[in-house]
């Protein structure tokens, strides 16, 4: 049960919030929304990050996806790795999110998404766990701008894996459903999102 009640569609729409653009992306209001929408000005900051980080850029939406899941991972969010791995599976191939934890070795991951994910899930740790070495594995497919965008995606998921977290914002039925049948094999638990 979320630690603040979460504001209804009709109360956050008397406080001026337009959820609409938040169901472009999410079969379901998340949860997020409506704990912040008690403050609109942040809300509205967050979902202007959001559309720059996760709508813009030249990066695959998959590949964010999966490198939002594995950061969230990392840091423990079972919420946003919930929402990620749906989100990559409804943008990408499903079989990539059940493998994305054998990224290292699988056929279905090219180099490149290698160097993408592995940045992704060491830069989602505390303290971050990326490496020289793992920035120079980058800059062998993706440019300095591209390797912004990887990193913006990882922190934006960084904002959304703390709230979530620390407010045990209830997960909708699409990502836990997904979750659930994909990713619990791989350390995925609902935990304190029931």
């Amino acid at each position: 049960m979320s630690r603040i009640t979460p504001l209804t569609i009709d109360e956050l729409s008397e406080r001026g919030v337009d959820v609409t653009p938040f169901l472009h992306d999410f079969a379901e209001l998340p949860g997020s929304v409506a704990t912040l929408g008690y403050r609109p000005d942040i809300l509205n900051g967050t979902l202007v990050l959001w559309q720059a980080v996760m709508g813009a850029g030249s990066l695959p939406d998959e590949l964010k996806y999966l490198a939002g899941y594995l950061a969230s991972m990392s840091a423990g969010c079972q919420y946003c790795s919930a929402h990620t791995a749906s989100n990559a599976g409804t943008v990408g191939d499903s079989a990539k999110v059940a493998a994305v934890w054998e990224y290292e070795r699988s056929p279905l991951f090219t180099e490149a998404e290698r160097a993408a994910l592995r940045f992704a899930q060491l830069a989602g740790m505390s303290p971050s766990g990326v490496r020289d070495e793992d920035v120079d594995a980058m800059k062998e497919f993706y440019s300095e701008t591209e390797i912004v965008e990887l990193l913006a995606v990882v922190a934006l998921y960084g904002f959304f894996n703390r709230w979530n977290d620390s407010l045990a914002t209830h997960l909708e039925p699409t990502p836990f459903k997904f979750a659930n049948q994909t990713i619990a094999d791989h350390g995925w638990h609902i935990g304190n999102h029931a």
